[in-house]
């Protein structure tokens, strides 16, 4: 069966920043080209997009290694003894699978788990179920093994929210768990050759005597500014798979990552920077076959236009080099594509234009998720 997907592209300019940090503090960087460029890491912008698409749904995830802590610490909160509802917590962990997942100090698993919020109400429902047996077994804890009926649990780890059909999972300790995701994100890099600047900056002591002077504390930090090409790509076949062939559910999720994709923007170093911009185009595709990146579109860098910006140039070349791909491509495997920008004269080889990101997502949905008039 041939996949169908759903191709975002976009072009945003973002003023001075820091949206992704490497491990010096210093804003992450590509070479491409021949010419070093910021990036921003998929990661980064992935993680705000799955918190909208939850907000959206009403159904929240968490990647975390504190399953066994967080059970404690609902115990606790409904009259659990500390020593108990610790023991509990621990049990989760090692009950989950026939080897059980491993478990460190603070109450953390040693691996990341990815499971809806609400889990931890179905851990804490199998603990009470069982809390004579963990009442027996705490006494002689080292020596206890699991106690909690490892299928319950593993029942609960193994559920899923539409972000996780959505992004996936990987837990290879936990057999069937696994949830190949249906969407790809690239890592966000400049269209132009650009480099970090550093700042140097102090803050004042409100409080200093009247004959003092100086600052009450200085240092440097790292930002960096520019145009950024963004891309991701949806299987709408495997959207519907992990959706269990929910058209509806499917068309939900879609629409509310390709709004997600194009409003979010990583929230590092936001209170110092704001640097709160859209994009300033959008290309939308429906493919059949395989998904499409224009990224080779900035493999030479771009340069400013004799007003001395990026944005306009950009925003030519992302069209440019679409309109080479598709002569190439004879058109093939494409069946829908469209654009929304600032610019009043549309692009071509961008296909239709629309108003707005709203239209525009609208029309790619129909033409990726056409609705069904069984409900599904």
């Amino acid at each position: 069966m041939t996949s169908v997907y759903l191709d975002l592209n976009a072009i945003q300019s973002v003023p001075a920043s820091n949206l992704n940090r490497d491990d010096l503090g210093s804003p992450k960087s590509v070479r491409y080209g021949n010419a070093n460029r910021i990036r921003v890491s998929s990661q980064s912008w992935k993680r705000v997009m799955r918190h909208g698409v939850e907000r959206d749904l009403g159904e929240r995830a968490a990647r975390t290694r504190q399953v066994p802590a967080k059970v404690k610490q609902a115990l606790v909160r409904v009259g659990w003894p500390e020593g108990l509802a610790e023991f509990a917590g621990t049990q989760v962990a090692l009950s989950a699978t026939k080897k059980g997942l491993g478990t460190e100090a603070a109450g953390h698993t040693s691996v990341l788990l990815f499971l809806p919020e609400a889990g931890i109400d179905d851990l804490v429902d199998i603990c009470t179920a069982h809390r004579a047996a963990l009442e027996a077994g705490l006494g002689k804890a080292r020596k206890a093994g699991a106690l909690l009926p490892s299928d319950e649990i593993e029942t609960v780890l193994k559920k899923r929210t539409a972000s996780i059909s959505l992004l996936g999972r990987m837990l290879a300790e936990l057999p069937g768990a696994n949830v190949d995701g249906a969407a790809q994100v690239a890592h966000a890099f400049t269209t132009h050759a650009s480099e970090p600047q550093r700042d140097y900056f102090t803050a004042v002591d409100d409080w200093l005597p009247d004959a003092d002077t100086g600052s009450g504390h200085l240092n440097t930090a790292e930002f960096s500014a520019g145009v950024f090409y963004r891309f991701a790509s949806v299987n709408i076949t495997d959207l519907l798979k992990n959706l269990e062939g929910d058209t509806k559910a499917a068309r939900t999720v879609l629409a509310s990552f390709g709004d997600h994709f194009l409003m979010s923007l990583p929230q590092a170093k936001k209170n110092s920077t704001a640097p709160h911009t859209i994009p300033d185009l959008a290309y939308l595709a429906v493919r059949s076959h395989r998904p499409l990146s224009l990224a080779a579109a900035f493999e030479t860098p771009v340069t400013a236009d004799r007003a001395g910006g990026f944005s306009r140039p950009s925003r030519a070349a992302l069209a440019g080099y679409a309109g080479q791909v598709h002569r190439l491509t004879s058109h093939r495997h494409r069946l829908f594509h469209g654009h929304a920008g600032i610019d009043t004269d549309p692009y071509e080889s961008l296909g239709g234009s629309h108003q707005s990101f709203d239209a525009l997502l609208s029309a790619a949905v129909d033409a990726a998720l056409p609705e069904t008039g069984d409900g599904q």
